[in-house]
């Protein structure tokens, strides 16, 4: 353990801590919102995005815990209150007799469509309205850096 830490600079944690804060702030506010207006929570809002994004309203559960960045149980556990809810089904996989997918509901299509309009709006509101679009694009390319660095080398 003789390592030696690399601790942050005064601006390296000024930035840091700033982007925590904004991130926490920015999640708050739109998870009330999401839950006040729409009865939806961020993490079901979550799954119904990634579920609206692909081919047929399908992902496999170990894909779409991946892309949540969520641990197994967790993932179990908020699709089966989801289904409760019925928002998603649980398909079995016919090629892999271990393997399943969650699969969106027209009740889970209905849900996301009332909530988008309203999230979309409080997105603009809280965020897009207040930076460039030369301050949007450099977000958007180290959003993606930092995002594909941590693709290549999971953990």
């Amino acid at each position: 353990m003789g390592e030696t830490v690399r601790w942050l600079t005064p601006e390296e944690q000024r930035a840091w801590r700033g982007f925590v804060r904004l991130h926490e702030r920015l999640g708050g506010r739109l998870g009330r919102l999401l839950q006040s207006e729409s009865k939806v929570s961020p993490a079901d809002f979550a799954v119904l995005v990634h579920l609206t994004d692909s081919p047929e309203g399908r992902q496999r559960y170990q894909d779409l815990a991946r892309a949540l960045e969520w641990e197994k149980s967790r993932m179990s556990h908020h699709i089966a209150r989801m289904a409760g809810r019925g928002m998603v089904v649980r398909e079995e996989c016919p090629e892999d007799g271990r393997g399943a997918f969650v699969v969106i509901t027209d009740a889970g299509r209905e849900a996301i469509e009332a909530a988008a309009p309203r999230h979309v709006e409080a997105v603009r509101e809280l965020f897009l309205d207040h930076v460039t679009p030369a301050e949007l694009r450099v977000l958007t390319e180290i959003s993606e850096r930092v995002i594909r660095r941590m693709d290549d080398n999971p953990s």
